[in-house]
């Protein structure tokens, strides 16, 4: 069976400009509070508004349009949710709003509390949820359904799921999504894209009947309250009403020439009901005193410019939603008045309909032309006026002509908000452009989530060409406005890949000081600090007091059971990395940390490429049996030839390594003096049966799933001492026996940091505790000021999930308040980063690439190959130097390498005096010059432009005379003596036929043999 994979990661919205309240996109979502005149409305933004509508709802006067009400007042709204909001009810007497959403969730809102919380959330579907239904004011249970082609009851008062229904019964269709819901106490209504309407018993979830009819997706549904009528709309234009008793469809409406998408009706037994297409068309159907359905009266009442998503009614007026944002008041047609007579078919009709005509002062009259047949069969009503009739069919079709809604303009508009309908992320990865629905065009600092400039209403590809850079960075986020708002979410596996350099970070110019030259920011590992600064400054503090706690619980524990003393670090914990200071100011070195206390960069060798057929440890092994978890900053394994596990730089990367920065000699000099001591510092797995516990112990910061080739040595296996067999499987039971398991979240990491302490302290009560939460410095990322009203979520994904779900949502300002909820949703790796400045490992990008002088102007980089026993003659001369290195490396530090080659120092000329190789040298390729800051994966993507081996040439332009090799000063590169091909240029120490990796300041250097 598969496993379902899951993982969580990190969104965050962008505040908008302060803005009246309001949708910022389309409404989907409509309901009436009579009683209290509110208007709820909901849409795809993830909002819930509530309006006052400053007028009498209780009764349906049909005042006079000369008496307007006053204008609607916003009164609050709530970010519901992170998705679409597809449907709302009102329930528990207008005290709850409850709403469904494609974010998979079912929330209940209480509007009328005070609290400022986040709505309840009472239910989850695995996929959109598209419907809701309640059978009433006083119900204690809402239904909902969803594409996940399920039908749950949802307790309101908080306990959950009351019944689940399977939507598509004992049918299997693919088409089980719901769509539509209607509900009464004794029965369920559902349909959806597979055109059947299924009746469900509420109390048992068995399906009582189905009724088949209509040819498309079944929209909207009404159940009377009597629970013996059923009401559908649906996509094939059509309106059917079904009977429970009969068991059939007793009628089909046809009074619409589009998709009928909404139906409304506040009548208990459905003799009034409004309906809305998708042509803007919404009917008034009164069929009250009627015998049958057909026999009553529709008047087409309004005409929007767009679709009508959802119509409600009350009182004397109708509000209508849209794709847009903005909601449309209209006043609503009194279907008891009389209809107007025809008009003359000589008379030119206006085409502009208005209100319901008045003659003379008397009572107004419904227009004809507004008058809608409700099916074929049906007949048209006559006037009242007897002078006025018509008679024969020929004549009624001629006066129905062309349909002339009552009202063509609405009473008054709610207005909405310009949200986010386009977004465009810009070469640097690190600015997006957006566009709102009004056409404005925004640039955005996706790190410090702000606005940067507006350019005005412009089309947003003009303004990209203008202002995009030549880049090629990494994609480390996805940016998404489904909501109107620019969020950005980050991904664990891909969200620490992309770097910037610090001189073109736009940072002060008091904060570049403290960065050396070339050095990178990671991207998503700045972002993420400050998104939670106020979070690790807390438990920064908390863990001060943890360990003043500890220290002095330890010194008790000291005084009672004096401690058996033991080499000094033997009994320092495996997972803390930390040394042992009396000093408590004493500054914790870090890996990537050099003795300024600089973080190096990675990644900046050049290594000599080789080919397809090579034979390499594989890079997927190392990932997950080398390092668990690798610092952001530790070298790029590839950059060098590790060859011990503990990540220390090699001898001869120390010795021959100008670029960088010595790194501090922290490997033990202890001499192996047993076969076993050899095996472990040659690299070799020990076996269960050798018991050096100290190579044991200093291998366990690594984990013990420690594998290497066994092709750089082997141990004799006779002697191995028979009688040690059995103590290793004993430590190892008991190693089994005191792991323990941690949480994957940041508490576990906690707590793991907690257990170390207690270890530590247990064995060494008189030493000072050193902290073991390291965030990253402000020389590593440098501190963001983000805007407080910064929204922030921690979802996540499961494999039986459509999207996301969110385990919190908050926002920046308020993270230093939700330290508890944070705690048990942030995930390990997120809490590995946050706390101990560290990353998960993943594979650098290197580029491969070929450097050749241009014209042969200027000597190889590469020396040639002699023929030997194993090339032949053919091989005479090899000329080749295909290289790869980091995707970042600058033009300037290839250069660097070539100068290092081709033209080293001189030791007589000082310092001060050499010019930087940018300077006399320059790099083409497809003969385009590449300005130094230029890295590797710019001129692949932008002057390259092709697949293979990028083919750089390299030329001098003449400021300074190069000197040639002192290996090539007498002789030509066919007649070089074995000797000289085995010196590279610059150290005679150098193993023959090695290539120095060129580093910049800061990382560390390494070597591959050709």
């Amino acid at each position: 069976m598969a496993r379902k994979l899951s993982h969580q990661r990190v969104t965050y919205v962008l505040p908008l400009p302060d803005a009246p309240g309001g949708h910022r996109l389309g409404v989907n979502g409509l309901t009436v509070d009579r009683q209290n005149s509110i208007l709820y409305s909901a849409g795809r933004d993830g909002v819930i508004c509530s309006w006052d509508l400053d007028c009498s709802l209780a009764s349906n006067s049909y005042s006079s349009s000369n008496q307007k009400p006053g204008p609607t007042r916003f009164k609050t709204q709530v970010q519901a949710h992170s998705h679409w909001i597809n449907d709302i009810v009102l329930t528990q007497d207008n005290s709850a709003v409850v709403s469904a959403s494609s974010d998979t969730t079912v929330r209940l809102w209480r509007p009328h509390s005070e609290s400022t919380d986040v709505p309840e959330r009472i239910g989850k579907h695995s996929d959109y949820v598209k419907a809701l239904a309640t059978p009433g004011g006083q119900a204690s249970w809402v239904a909902s359904g969803g594409l996940d082609h399920k039908l749950y009851l949802w307790d309101l008062n908080g306990g959950g799921e009351i019944l689940s229904i399977d939507a598509g019964g004992d049918d299997t269709t693919e088409k089980g999504s719901v769509y539509a819901l209607g509900a009464v106490n004794s029965v369920l209504a559902s349909g959806g894209p597979e055109n059947v309407v299924r009746v469900w018993d509420p109390k048992s979830g068995k399906l009582v009947t189905k009724f088949v009819g209509h040819t498309d997706n079944v929209r909207d549904i009404l159940v009377n309250e009597a629970g013996d009528t059923i009401i559908t709309a649906s996509s094939d234009q059509t309106i059917k009403v079904w009977s429970l008793t009969a068991g059939r469809c007793m009628n089909t409406l046809t009074m619409h020439n589009d998709s009928v998408w909404s139906l409304y009706s506040d009548e208990p037994d459905l003799s009034v009901f409004y309906s809305s297409d998708r042509s803007g068309l919404v009917a008034k159907t009164d069929t009250r005193g009627s015998a049958d359905v057909e026999q009553g009266t529709c008047v087409a009442a309004l005409q929007e410019h767009e679709g009508v998503v959802k119509v409600v009614a009350a009182g004397d007026f109708i509000w209508t939603a849209t794709p847009k944002s903005s909601i449309n008041r209209w006043r609503n047609v009194d279907t008891t008045l009389e209809i107007e007579a025809p008009p003359d078919p000589a008379r030119t009709i206006d085409s502009a309909a208005a209100a319901p005509a008045k003659s003379n002062g008397q009572t107004p009259k419904i227009p004809f032309n507004a008058v809608l047949q409700l099916s074929a069969t049906s007949e048209l009503l006559r006037p009242a006026s007897p002078s006025s009739g018509h008679s024969g069919d020929t004549g009624l079709e001629h006066d129905l002509g062309l349909t002339i809604p009552v009202h063509s303009l609405p009473e008054e508009t709610i207005e909405g908000q310009h949200g986010l309908i386009k977004c465009l992320m810009l070469n640097d990865r690190k600015r997006t452009l957006t566009q709102d629905s009004a056409g404005e065009v925004v640039l955005w600092d996706l790190l410090k989530c702000v606005p940067v400039q507006t350019f005005g209403k412009r089309h947003m590809d003009d303004v990209a060409s203008e202002i995009n850079t030549t880049e090629s960075i990494s994609h480390w986020c996805t940016i998404d406005i489904r909501t109107g708002r620019l969020s950005v979410i980050l991904e664990p596996n891909r969200c620490f890949d992309a770097e910037a350099y610090a001189d073109e970070a736009e940072l002060p110019a008091s904060d570049l000081s403290q960065f050396r030259e070339d050095q990178r920011i990671n991207l998503g590992k700045w972002i993420l600090r400050w998104l939670f600064a106020p979070l690790v400054d807390e438990e920064i503090r908390r863990d001060n007091e943890y360990r003043e706690a500890a220290i002095a619980k330890a010194e008790e524990l000291a005084k009672l059971n004096p401690p058996i003393t033991s080499a000094p670090g033997d009994d320092v914990p495996r997972s803390m990395g930390i040394p042992i200071h009396s000093d408590a100011s004493a500054t914790t070195l870090r890996p990537g940390m050099d003795f300024a206390g600089i973080p190096a960069t990675p990644g900046f060798g050049i290594n000599i490429g080789t080919p397809s057929s090579a034979t390499y440890l594989s890079t997927s092994t190392q990932s997950n049996s080398f390092f668990p978890a690798f610092d952001a900053e530790t070298p790029d394994p590839l950059s060098s030839n590790h060859a011990a596990h503990d990540g220390h730089p090699s001898s001869f990367s120390d010795r021959s390594d100008y670029f960088s920065s010595r790194q501090p000699q922290i490997e033990s000099d202890k001499i192996p003096m047993s076969p076993s001591d050899v095996a472990s510092n040659s690299g070799l797995p020990q076996s269960p049966t050798e018991p050096d516990k100290e190579e044991r112990k200093k291998g366990s910061f690594f984990g013990k799933k420690l594998n290497f080739p066994k092709k750089l040595g082997r141990t004799s296996t006779d002697t191995k001492p028979q009688i040690l067999e059995e103590k290793p499987e004993e430590s190892e039971i008991s190693s089994v026996k005191e792991e323990k398991v941690y949480e994957a979240n940041i508490s576990g990491v906690i707590d793991r940091i907690h257990d170390d302490y207690e270890e530590f302290l247990s064995n060494n009560p008189s030493q000072n505790l050193v902290t073991a939460i390291t965030p990253s410095a402000e020389n590593e990322t440098p501190r963001l000021d983000i805007p407080p009203r910064t929204a922030v979520f921690i979802q996540e994904e499961t494999g039986d999930t459509a999207v996301a779900s969110d385990l919190y949502r908050g926002s920046v300002g308020l993270i230093g308040q939700d330290i508890e909820r944070l705690e048990k949703a942030i995930p390990h790796w997120l809490g590995e980063l946050l706390l101990k400045n560290q990353i998960p490992f993943k594979e650098q990008v290197k580029i491969a690439f070929v450097l050749k002088p241009f014209d042969d102007s200027l000597p190889p980089v590469v020396k040639p190959e002699l023929p030997s026993a194993t090339t032949g003659p053919a091989n005479v001369v090899n000329n080749s130097s295909r290289l790869n290195a980091n995707r970042m490396l600058r033009t300037k530090k290839v250069l660097a390498y070539v100068a290092e080659r081709i033209d080293p120092p001189n030791p007589d000329e000082p310092e001060a005096n050499q010019m930087p190789p940018e300077e006399y040298l320059e790099l083409y390729c497809q003969k385009m010059l590449c300005p130094p800051n230029m890295t590797l994966a710019t001129i692949r993507t932008h002057l390259w432009r092709t697949s293979g081996d990028m083919i750089l040439h390299y030329k001098a332009n003449g400021k300074k005379q190069i000197r040639p090799p002192q290996s090539l000063m007498n002789t030509d590169d066919t007649h070089l003596t074995a000797d000289e091909a085995n010196v590279p240029n610059g150290d005679g120490n150098a193993p023959p036929g090695s290539i120095h990796s060129m580093t910049n300041s800061g990382s560390v250097a390494g070597s591959v043999t050709t």
